[in-house]
């Protein structure tokens, strides 16, 4: 997956489609990519918790089986805590053993983008929010069908309402 994603990034392509018996649009970005919402550093400080920040903000990593919402399996929707989209269903939600919140499939693949990440020293596939270009994780090409894929989201980067629960506000696009 990552070397589809390497070629494609180097033919100049923005998306590459992924996935097994399903695929998923995977949009991609550079490092000049240009968000929807822009705040500022004090404005992301004063709107996030410590831990969100240090995950949303400065991609960060929570500890493996840490995370407030890695066995939760309420019925509802996952929203992110940078901006309150809608990102992943519970109806797709999977214990994955891995130690975080993993999913198959996003609920709408316009909710994210994705970059390849060489902070380990070998490629891997970051998910950020579309909106915001906040960090959420990693997607592997190790999970179940349709899709074969894994999304691997920290618990900070969520917001979980149950089924039937009032959605968190959501941020709009800012000004430059």
């Amino acid at each position: 997956m990552e070397q589809a994603i390497l070629k494609a990034l180097k033919e100049g392509k923005d998306t590459v489609e992924v996935g097994r018996e399903k695929k998923i649009p995977f949009k991609l970005i550079s490092t000049d990519y240009s968000f929807p919402v822009r705040l500022s550093d004090a404005e992301w400080r004063e709107r996030l918790k410590a831990e969100q920040y240090y995950i949303l903000r400065q991609r960060g990593t929570e500890r493996a089986f840490t995370g407030a919402l890695y066995k939760n399996t309420q019925k509802g929707t996952y929203y992110s805590a940078a901006t309150g989209q809608p990102l992943f269903s519970s109806a797709a939600k999977y214990d994955s053993g891995s130690g975080w919140p993993s999913f198959w499939e996003p609920i709408d693949p316009d909710a994210l983008r994705y970059r390849v990440d060489f902070d380990i020293g070998y490629p891997r596939v970051e998910v950020v929010d579309s909106l915001s270009g906040s960090h959420l994780g990693h997607v592997f090409a190790d999970g179940p069908l349709p899709t074969g894929l894994r999304y691997c989201i920290n618990s900070a980067a969520l917001l979980f309402v149950p089924e039937g629960g009032t959605p968190p506000p959501r941020l709009g696009p800012t000004k430059p």
